[in-house]
């Protein structure tokens, strides 16, 4: 963190029932306005997902108000740090999914497929197979051009435009997948989740998703075999492997999908 770095953006998410999302919205948005918070929060019966900045106080306190609600007692958000604010508003909105796959049998309230560490992907990544021996591939489940930025090295990358088109690529390219250990992953995990739960229905037993995503990769590694950078939808644009960025560029934040 620079010295100049005043200005705390945390992002996180969580699978968990919330038939109340619409009275969410307004008690959610009233309370990130009172902390001058700017960002995006989304909410939907399968969950919430944000995206916030502002001063390290107001953000952690709103943070703080949330998990007093048992439902998100164990939220661990991501943390980064900019000079400047990389959103214009807060939006706080309802979808029909936090991130929409279109798949609605697909629901990771109801159990989560195995997860890998950033520490062990990147053993996996070095040794060049997993703990018992079996070939590790990564799959990027982002949109292509987000992994235009940066992405593992040899990753698998289908070229999908929007993450709706995941699962008929799963079903085309599923067969050159057996026999190997998946590694999903994306930005901050909530796209893998989801495709690591789909990739397993489909019958393919060694998935796992990356635990927290490239950010928590970033975070907790030293960025190896990882080559460019990390997009994220707000006006960073894209972040480096220390989560640093030197190229501000202004992007609107309701492209988060």
């Amino acid at each position: 963190m620079n010295t100049t770095d005043t200005v705390l953006n945390i992002s996180c998410y969580k699978f968990v029932p919330l038939p109340d999302a619409a009275a969410l919205r307004d008690v959610l948005h009233e309370r990130a306005v009172a902390a001058q918070l700017k960002g995006t929060i989304l909410l939907a019966e399968e969950g919430i997902n944000f995206f916030l900045a502002g001063t390290a106080e107001a953000v952690r306190g709103f943070v703080a108000q949330l998990r007093a609600d048992a439902r998100f007692a164990d939220l661990e958000p991501k943390e980064s740090w900019s000079a400047t604010v990389p959103f214009r508003k807060m939006l706080v909105k309802v979808k029909r999914e936090i991130i929409r796959m279109d798949h609605p049998t697909i629901r990771p309230a109801a159990g989560r497929a195995p997860a890998v560490d950033p520490a062990t992907l990147r053993r996996w990544l070095d040794q060049g197979h997993d703990d018992e021996g079996r070939e590790v591939v990564t799959l990027d489940t982002r949109n292509a051009f987000e992994v235009d930025e940066g992405t593992f090295d040899n990753a698998i990358d289908w070229r999908i435009d929007k993450f709706t088109e995941f699962p008929p690529a799963l079903r085309a390219h599923k067969n050159e997948l057996r026999d190997k250990t998946v590694v999903s992953f994306c930005t901050g995990g909530i796209r893998c989740e989801k495709a690591a739960i789909l990739i397993r229905e489909e019958g393919l037993p060694h998935v796992y998703q990356l635990e927290g995503g490239i950010l928590k990769y970033f975070e907790l590694t030293d960025g190896a075999h990882y080559h460019g950078g990390c997009f994220v939808f707000d006006e960073r644009r894209v972040l480096d492997t220390g989560l640093a960025t030197d190229t501000p560029t202004a992007i609107d934040e309701s492209a988060i999908k």
